[in-house]
C-alpha cells in the first residue's frame, strides 16, 4: 500500500472508532441518533444527536478537515445553539497527528456526557 492509501485507511479506522465512542452515548429517557458525514472540500464529522423529552437537541461531535497543508480538528457539545463544551481547534501538519487528536477529542467530548444529560433532564423536571 502506498502512503496515501495507508492514510485513507487510517482515517476510516479513526472515523469508525470515534463513531463507536459517540454512538454509545445513551440514556433511557433520551432518543439518540448517531451521525457521520463528509463535508467539502475534505472534511468529516461524526457524532450523536440526543433528543431530550422536551424536544431540545444535545449534540456531541468531532470533526477533521484537511486544508492549507494541515489537518484541523474540532470537537464539542452543544444544546440547541448553546455551546456546553468547545474544544479548541487544533491544527497539525501530518495525518497521523491529526488522527491522534481526532480520537483524543472523541474521548474528551464523550467524557462529560452523562453529566450534561442529567443536568438538562433536571431542568425539565
Amino acid at each position: 500500500m502506498d502512503s496515501e492509501s495507508l492514510a485513507a485507511a487510517g482515517l476510516l479506522a479513526a472515523l469508525g472508532r470515534a463513531s463507536e465512542i459517540l454512538a454509545e452515548l445513551r440514556h433511557p429517557f433520551v432518543r439518540s441518533a448517531p451521525f457521520s458525514y463528509f463535508f467539502p472540500p475534505a472534511g468529516a464529522r461524526v457524532g450523536t444527536a440526543l433528543t431530550l423529552p422536551d424536544g431540545r437537541e444535545l449534540r456531541f461531535e468531532v470533526s477533521i478537515l484537511a486544508a492549507g497543508g494541515a489537518f484541523h480538528v474540532e470537537g464539542g457539545v452543544a444544546a440547541e445553539d448553546e455551546g456546553l463544551l468547545t474544544l479548541p481547534r487544533k491544527s497539525v501538519p501530518g495525518i497521523h497527528d491529526g488522527l491522534a487528536v481526532f480520537e483524543d477529542y472523541a474521548g474528551e467530548v464523550a467524557a462529560p456526557a452523562s453529566r450534561f444529560i442529567e443536568q438538562l433532564l433536571e431542568e425539565i423536571v
